[in-house]
């Protein structure tokens, strides 16, 4: 059976790593170190099954990346999970407003991680 693909979109590549090193041995994992990348590599055919998406990133923040995933067409039925280090109770608010369905704190749990990922991937 083939690997769910999952993006993971982080501007610090320790956290790419870190991340990737969790998952890569149930799923395919794929990075992005900019928003601007991201929509790039969603866009693609095939599109990621899932995408874990950093909030403070230069240039084009996670928020505006997922608000411009959710307006496209082709990425917006993509299901979006921030893990961010901004843990306010507002922010996360503001993550699930702009369409995320998740919204993981930084540093990550790594069973929670893999919880909310098996409750989005079934």
């Amino acid at each position: 059976m083939d690997k769910k693909v999952i993006l993971v979109v982080d501007d610090a590549p320790a956290n790419i790593d870190l991340l990737s090193g969790i998952l890569k041995e149930n799923y395919k994992v794929k990075a992005a170190i900019s928003g601007d990348k991201a929509l790039k590599t969603a866009a693609k055919i095939p599109p990621p099954d899932l995408i874990l998406l950093d909030v403070m990133m230069p240039g084009m923040d996670g928020y505006e990346t997922c608000r411009q995933l959710k307006v496209n067409a082709d990425t917006r039925d993509i299901p979006v999970v921030f893990v961010t280090a901004k843990v306010s109770k507002e922010e996360e608010q503001k993550g699930m407003d702009m369409g995320a369905i998740g919204y993981l704190t930084k540093p990550v749990d790594a069973e929670q991680l893999m919880e909310t990922i098996q409750l989005v991937l079934g």
